[in-house]
């Protein structure tokens, strides 16, 4: 009876866990439908959600890249103007650097030209300074360009190579001034040791042949002071110029021998750069003028003086003459007034006479 009892306890008690597993595995099944009904539901929605989503994202997206296309379209017109502006710009400045090209090697050429004829020009200018017959002919050259730019003419204003009036000295050049004066140049100048100075290589020679220079320019002022180109009685004034053919020279002179110019002044000399004799040549030929027109001035004051006197006897025979004409005029009205009164009347009696003795005459007939 027990036995019976416990087994059909075991047989319920397995029919029941059976029933329940049953129940389990139903209710398993249906939270699996439910869950794949429900993840199916969710991916339809997230589907639908990512589309709408992409659908929005790509009308954005081509919102955005029709606004930056249009951006890089208005961007890219720009950058394209100035770019070819840029080209055009460059177009220009390569047409031009050509052009300089071509100018540049023109003026190359010419320059290449002038260097040539430079050198030549200093070897013949080294060739002249190496000569001294050859350095007084290029002095009286650079003179002779000087008097012709200013205007003065030989045998009127100057002349070359005039001997002076006590001695046998003949002055390069003298200069005519007012009042029969003149001004006599010498154009001769030592530029040997100069030359040498110019060449040298090295201090010590340099040194050498600068003071060999100067101590030659002294001598030369001597040299030329002792000599008769000063005849104040000849008519000369109480200077004498010495030609330097050449600025740089006078410039260096200056500079290293600072009482050369008293020096020479003293000896009566004047030194005279191209510069400084065209300054002094043109004050002599003004004063030339001036006294010219100061001349001309007093001649014009002569003759005014003389027409004044002759216009004055002029002025005087004029009233004179009108006194005459004037008494002469009285004499004919009176002449032809009273004067001719006076003799019509005997005339009208004379003729009144005449009349009747022709009466007479009828009657005795």
């Amino acid at each position: 009876m027990e036995l019976s009892g416990i087994l059909l306890f075991i047989i319920g008690f397995i029919l029941g866990g059976v029933a329940v597993w049953f129940l389990r595995q139903k209710e398993v099944e249906s939270v699996k439908a439910s869950q794949e009904q429900l993840k199916n539901v969710f991916g339809d929605l997230s589907n639908e959600a990512l589309i709408e989503n992409q659908k929005k994202f790509l009308e954005l997206a081509e919102d955005k890249f029709s606004v930056l296309l249009g951006k890089s379209d208005e961007q890219l017109g720009k950058k394209k103007e100035l770019i070819d502006s840029t080209l055009k710009e460059m177009k220009t400045d390569l047409k031009n650097l050509s052009e300089n090209t071509v100018a540049l090697k023109s003026q190359m050429e010419e320059s290449r030209k002038s260097v040539g004829e430079l050198s030549d020009t200093t070897s013949q200018l080294r060739q002249i300074l190496s000569s001294s017959q050859a350095r007084g002919q290029w002095g009286e050259r650079m003179v002779k360009d000087i008097l012709d730019f200013i205007g003065l003419v030989e045998g009127i204003n100057y002349s070359k190579q005039a001997q002076v009036s006590e001695g046998t000295e003949r002055p390069d050049f003298t200069f005519f001034l007012p009042d029969e004066k003149s001004l006599n140049m010498d154009v001769k100048f030592p530029l040997a040791h100069y030359e040498k100075y110019v060449a040298a290589e090295s201090e010590p020679e340099k040194e050498a042949e600068k003071k060999a220079f100067l101590k030659d320019v002294r001598n030369r002022v001597k040299e030329v002071a002792k000599r008769s180109y000063i005849d104040p009685e000849g008519g000369t004034v109480d200077y004498v110029l010495l030609f330097i053919p050449n600025e740089s020279i006078y410039a260096f002179l200056n500079q290293e021998d600072h009482e050369l110019i008293d020096f020479s002044l003293e000896n009566k000399i004047m030194l005279c750069s191209p510069i400084t004799l065209y300054a002094i040549l043109s004050l002599v030929r003004q004063a030339v003028s001036n006294f010219a027109m100061e001349k001309k001035a007093g001649e014009m004051q002569e003759l005014v003086g003389v027409f004044r006197k002759q216009w004055e006897n002029f002025i005087g025979k004029i009233d004179a003459m009108g006194k005459t004409l004037l008494s002469l005029s009285n004499h004919y009205e009176e002449l032809k007034g009273p004067r001719l009164r006076a003799l019509e009347k005997p005339m009208d009696k004379i003729g009144e006479l005449q009349l009747g003795g022709d009466e007479t005459k009828e009657l005795e007939e």
